[in-house]
């Protein structure tokens, strides 16, 4: 049973995806997607309960596996926390600043206010990776590869560091493709200042 109810899912997806890429999100209709998966609309509605979350799950649904791959570069027991933390860094701005992920952030920002989107994006996708390495870095304050702190706090500061040269622009759509060059500066630049105020204390 519950292989054929994620196989149900999937084909929902893959229809909904369908839809969305055609009318885009804000003319796409629950109806719609109803229509072309065929049956009843309280069985769409089992799988997602709303247009909002549907979509989120699209938007999120090929790239899950990526966006796991990279907490995963982090050691937390390296000798070289610095090192382990530039790996991760490259590796998440690639991963935010590819086009799908790009445009899918400026997408939940411009709807947020209007639909519930933004909201998901933020509890789903922001805080779970805020979570993510917040447990790193926990870990690795335990082993004393950085100093004793808030990991929270610890994990808000790394990863607005390493979007601190970038945000703006992309916030106002004003950034271009960014570099495999540009991000390696841009994270050996985040990593060094995260290091003055969060590495190991001497003695």
């Amino acid at each position: 049973m519950a292989k054929k109810s994620d196989t149900k899912r999937q084909h929902i997806l893959a229809v909904a995806a369908e839809a969305f890429q055609e009318y885009g999100f804000e003319r796409t209709s629950m109806s719609e997607i109803c229509a072309r998966v065929g049956g009843s609309k309280a069985t769409l509605y089992n799988y997602f309960s709303s247009k909002d979350e549907l979509f989120f799950e699209v938007m999120t649904h090929s790239n899950n596996t990526e966006f796991e791959a990279v907490f995963l570069t982090i050691d937390p027991a390296a000798k070289d926390i610095a090192a382990s933390l530039r790996d991760f860094g490259r590796r998440w701005l690639t991963f935010l600043y590819s086009p799908t992920v790009r445009a899918n952030r400026h997408l939940a920002i411009s709807v947020s206010g209007r639909s519930d989107l933004g909201r998901l994006m933020f509890e789903r996708g922001v805080l779970r990776g805020q979570d993510l390495v917040a447990d790193l870095l926990r870990t690795s304050m335990g082993l004393g590869r950085l100093r004793q702190a808030n990991p929270v706090v610890a994990a808000l500061h790394l990863l607005s560091l390493l979007e601190s040269e970038l945000m703006e622009r992309f916030l106002f759509q004003l950034l271009g493709e960014v570099s495999e060059k540009e991000i390696k500066h841009v994270t050996d630049r985040a990593i060094d200042v995260f290091m003055a105020a969060y590495g190991p204390q001497e003695g």
